[in-house]
Parts: structure tokens; sequence; C-alpha cells
């Protein structure tokens, strides 16, 4: 049988959708188990279908689903594949979003907008989700709309880690791309010892992925600027903000971000002369077509098995961060 034996026979189970399956077997191999053998298939007319090979029955199962593009097949696989688990008498069940799905739709900002994270959080439970264990929310908020326990896990020591070895921080400035990553970026400053800078933004709300007027507030010049973001999508915003720094004075603009949403043409608009490097993580599927000279992308699996096994030994996945959040 696939998973962990503990006394008591309470058994771990690990099951993979179709949209990042590398991922998953690294998690599953830094746990020293298996994946649980699925047939998953997709029919003609696009529906969906997912079975377990192996009875799950009073299993601890966790649902892991990276939700690149096609979004919603991805999402939709995810909901059937915990719903098969809950119909099939596993125990608990924790869905699994490294890259939780809407989670730029957290409130509404103008009248007849959707809450659509809100939505997500609805339907996992619907579907029988006990748990949700997800990386770098766009909105903190996002952790109240499920009714019942997040793990919200922060890509940034796999980050900082990497930063420490690769830059000077006594000529690094840390800097947020807008006033909705102040916070995060002040801790990246702290961590580091380096300098905050922020960059005030200005959007046309008619007009989406466009950002229009940039202010910088701090002092950029003469300093190589990390830029820190949750995401990137298509990318303009990251290259606005360099061009932004460039042009007062920054000597170099290293980009750092945990989901490579790198949707088209953001690997053309990345390669930019204003940008020297960007890092990201593997929470989401980068392929190698995706992929530039000046790219880095940093394995999230070692961070996600080290929660799964916390939250499956019933130990603390808070203090996996040192209160860094």
């Amino acid at each position: 049988m696939s998973g962990i034996e503990t006394t008591g026979s309470k058994r771990l189970v690990l099951v993979s959708g179709r949209a990042h399956p590398q991922l998953a077997q690294q998690i599953a191999d830094e746990l020293g188990t298996e994946l649980m053998p699925t047939d998953s298939r997709t029919f003609a007319n696009g529906e969906l279908y997912a079975r377990y090979d192996e009875s799950v029955r009073g299993t601890d199962a966790f649902v892991i689903q990276s939700h690149a593009a096609p979004i919603n097949e991805w999402l939709m696989e995810q909901l059937i594949m915990v719903d098969a688990l809950k119909r099939a008498s596993a125990k608990r069940i924790t869905v699994v979003s490294p890259f939780y799905p809407y989670a730029r739709q957290d409130k509404k900002g103008r009248g007849r907008e959707p809450i659509s994270a809100r939505l997500v959080a609805d339907l996992y439970k619907a579907a029988g989700a006990d748990r949700i264990m997800s990386i770098d929310l766009h909105a903190a908020q996002i952790q109240g709309f499920f009714d019942g326990p997040v793990d919200h896990l922060f890509a940034m020591p796999v980050l900082l880690e990497h930063f420490r070895e690769q830059l000077d921080a006594s000529t690094l400035t840390v800097v947020s791309p807008d006033m909705g990553r102040v916070r995060v970026a002040d801790i990246w400053s702290d961590k580091l010892g380096a300098p905050l800078a922020i960059i005030h933004k200005r959007r046309d709300p008619l007009v989406p992925n466009q950002v229009s007027v940039h202010e910088i507030v701090g002092d950029v010049n003469g300093r190589v600027c990390l830029l820190v973001d949750d995401l990137i999508d298509t990318g303009r915003t990251i290259v606005k903000a360099a061009e932004a720094l460039k042009a007062n004075g920054a000597t170099g603009v290293v980009v750092a971000a945990t989901h490579a949403v790198f949707s088209n043409p953001a690997t053309e608009i990345l390669q930019s002369e204003v940008i020297d490097s960007v890092v990201v993580t593997d929470t989401l599927p980068v392929p190698l077509e995706k992929r530039w000279d000046r790219l880095t992308v940093l394995p999230i699996a070692p961070l996600l098995a080290r929660a799964i096994h916390e939250v499956f030994e019933d130990g603390s996945v808070t203090s996996m961060f040192d209160g860094a959040a």
C-alpha cells in the first residue's frame, strides 16, 4: 500500500492532480513515501474523472494540485478528487494548493463584483475538504474565508537563503512594488538588514494588467534593488517598477516572487534590460519554454513536505516560520 504507516495504523496518503506532477513527486520523495496511484481522465466533452487504485478508508489524505492554466480545469479536478476521497471514507482531507486559485478576487473593489476567493473556499468545503494548505496568499484575509484550519505557508525562508548567498546587504535596498506588499517587504528588509523603498502605483480600474503612474518613496540611487512580490503574472507591473527604479539611479534590479504565473507574454517582458535577474519558486510549473538564462527557479517541495509532515503528526506549522510572518 502507498503511504506511511505509523503506530495506531494512522496512514498518510498523498494524491496528485495532473497540473504539476513533478512537484507532487518531489514532495513524496521528501517524505519518503509514494503517490497514491490514481486513474485520472478527461472525457471527450471535457468532463473530468478520478478514481483511486487503492483503499483510502480512514486515511489522512493530502490532495496536491497547482493551479496553472487552464486554472478552472485544474480547480475542478481537485474538487472531484476531494469528493472521491470523501465518498471513499478518508478520515481527514487536506487541500494542498500552493498557489490559491482566484486569490486576487478577495474583495469587492467596485459594485456588482464577485468575491471569487471566498467562492473557491466554499467549493473546497462543499467538496469535503477539512483543511487548506497554501503558500503566500495574495491577501491574508483569505484564511478567514474557509471554515476550518488554513495552513498559510511562506516561501520567504527559501528565497532568503538564496539571496543571503547572492547579494551584498550593504548595497541592497528592498523594494515593495505597491502599497499592498509593504508589510511583506518590511519583513524582508528586517531579515536582510537592508533599507526599504516603496513604489506607489496607480492603476486605471477599467484597464486590466496596466499600471499608469509610479512614485518612489525611499532612496534607491546607487543601490541594488530587490523587488519582492507574491506573484508575477504578465510581468508588466514588475518591468514598469524596474524602469522607475533604474530611472531613479538604481544600479541593479533583482526580482523575487513566489508564484511564477507567467501568462504570455511574461517571459519576453521579463527579459527586459532593466531587470538583472528573476528568482521564483516552483509552486507552479515553469516549463523549459518559459525559462531563460537570468531566471532561477528554487524548489518548494521541501517546505511543503515539512508542513505536510507537521500536519500529519499533529505538530506545529507555525513554528516552521519562527514568527517571521
